[in-house]
């Protein structure tokens, strides 16, 4: 047997980390702009997070749902204090587009309604309606075509406000900062007036936090430097450090239901310990705020040194496009093979750069000066 080649991979083999660095099996160290894809949020191998999952694996790595597991109380307790919401609830599943699937079925349960507004560039998941509720027709099979979804223009509230008086909407889901669609950004009048609408109409307001939460933004919640609470937040990636888990954040308004929503492997007892770990060392180490010093630091740095080639930078702190005039796919390919660096990467000419938060401003300068090597030679 063979793997499904769904993804073009990079003909190289991590084999292990620490921070912001990486090393291939060859021995090669990598800086880490990319951090998995957002996914590891306090750094590659920290020791605290190392030891708290050890200690848990070796007590119990799993049990069900079915019986009570005080980590998942802990967890939802120490994750409201951390991000402002400590009388909402907490549903623990798997991955991001769980955490959205779930959101969208709650919403639909909550209002009675099916039509879901979404924006235009969204990313959502590959999973039925979070796929549905993705901006890509390539990747939207035709049994997830149904018709549920309308997609909109980013910070045109006129537009949204026509679709949402027609009654219909049971949701609005919204990236607050579009990680797929470019690294776009709402502005707060626009996420303000969104939510005004929602309650207007009767509409569930869902926060996808998924990429740009956690910390990634220089608050705990990109939506908090807008001005207004959604009723529903999904998160995952960097909420466990790489170990696999999703979460939806769920306002008092909604009241559970036996047999709406459940998981098998979701707040499991490794997950829960992973996820613990993290909170502690983003406590203890500041990296939402250092997210947002770093983050400052190096937006500014690439915007000052007028590197050829590129036209714009945007983003909140350690969620950054570097926009080209040219497609990336040679200078990343060049970043990684010519300067052992790892980034992301949007549409066809944006560098995506979404670090571990405890990269330091030394990280940055070393990464701009391999980023200027690459640009000055294209």
């Amino acid at each position: 047997m063979k793997l499904f080649d769904v993804y073009p991979l990079f003909p190289i083999t991590i084999e292990r980390g620490q921070g912001c660095h990486v090393w291939d099996a060859d021995g090669q160290e990598y800086l880490d702009l990319y951090g998995g894809h957002a996914v590891i949020s306090i750094g590659h191998s920290h020791p605290h997070y190392i030891q708290k999952v050890s200690e848990q694996l070796q007590k119990l790595g799993f049990y069900s749902n079915s019986v009570q597991n005080p980590l998942q109380q802990q967890l939802a307790e120490r994750l409201g204090r951390a991000c402002g919401y400590d009388n909402w609830q907490l549903f623990l599943i798997n991955s991001g587009a769980e955490a959205n699937e779930n959101a969208l079925k709650l919403a639909s349960f909550h209002t009675g309604r099916t039509r879901i507004l979404a924006l235009e560039k969204s990313f959502h998941g590959r999973t039925s309606l979070a796929v549905e509720a993705t901006n890509n027709p390539k990747i939207i099979a035709p049994v997830n075509a149904n018709g549920h979804v309308t997609y909109l223009p980013l910070n045109d509230l006129d537009a949204w406000q026509r679709e949402l008086s027609k009654g219909d909407v049971c949701a609005c889901i919204v990236e607050c900062i579009q990680g797929v669609g470019g690294i776009r950004l709402l502005t707060p009048e626009f996420w303000q007036g969104l939510r005004r609408l929602c309650t207007q109409y009767g509409a569930v307001l869902i926060a996808d936090e998924i990429q740009c939460g956690y910390g990634r933004s220089g608050r705990f919640f990109a939506h908090q430097w807008l001005g207004a609470a959604p009723d529903l937040i999904t998160v995952a990636k960097g909420i466990a450090n790489g170990f696999p888990m999703g979460a939806l954040l769920i306002s008092p308004e909604f009241q559970p239901v036996y047999g709406q929503l459940g998981t098998t492997f979701g707040g499991n007892h490794l997950a829960c310990a992973a996820a613990l770990a993290v909170l502690d060392v983003m406590e203890e180490e500041n990296l939402v705020q250092n997210a947002d010093r770093v983050g400052n630091y190096l937006m500014e740095k690439l915007r000052s040194m007028h590197l050829p080639h590129v036209t714009d930078v945007r983003g909140r702190g350690l969620m950054i496009g570097v926009e080209l005039d040219i497609p990336y796919k040679e200078v990343r390919n060049r970043l990684v093979h010519e300067q052992h660096c790892f980034t992301g990467c949007s549409g066809t000419t944006t560098l995506r750069l979404l670090p571990p938060l405890c990269l330091t401003t030394a990280d940055v300068d070393d990464f701009c000066q391999r980023l200027a090597t690459v640009l000055q030679s294209v």
